[in-house]
């Protein structure tokens, strides 16, 4: 049983590195794509914004896996040193996913309030 564990920690680690490097490489190229659109005239400064959003989702979900899998590490290795590891990771990331998930609130507010400005235009 516990060599299921550590291959299910192992791959579900695997997966939120792979989800953010996924995420990043998305926004990478957006970002090129949009800031090549500055030569014709067609920047767009909204596609920064859904830029960002989408990034910080990524980043959120991966730091969820991260600790879906810390966790199971934890399990295996139940020692007062270990939870005290996976309290300081859970705190850190757990801070982390609210800030962006703040910044993502208010990124898409924003968003959504231009969207609707300029309809009623």
């Amino acid at each position: 049983m516990k060599i299921v564990l550590e291959y299910i920690s192992s791959v579900i680690s695997v997966v939120s590195i792979t989800v953010v490097v996924y995420g990043t490489l998305i926004a990478a190229f957006s970002f090129v794509r949009n800031e090549l659109r500055r030569l014709t005239g067609k920047f767009d400064i909204e596609r920064l914004h859904v830029l960002r959003v989408d990034l910080g989702s990524y980043i959120l979900l991966g730091l969820e896996l991260l600790i879906a899998s810390d966790i199971l590490k934890t399990i295996l290795e139940p020692g007062l040193t270990e939870l005290c590891i996976l309290g300081g990771i859970v705190v850190l990331r757990t801070v982390l996913s609210v800030f962006l998930n703040k910044e993502i609130s208010e990124i898409g507010k924003e968003h959504r309030s231009d969207a609707g400005q300029n309809k009623q235009n």
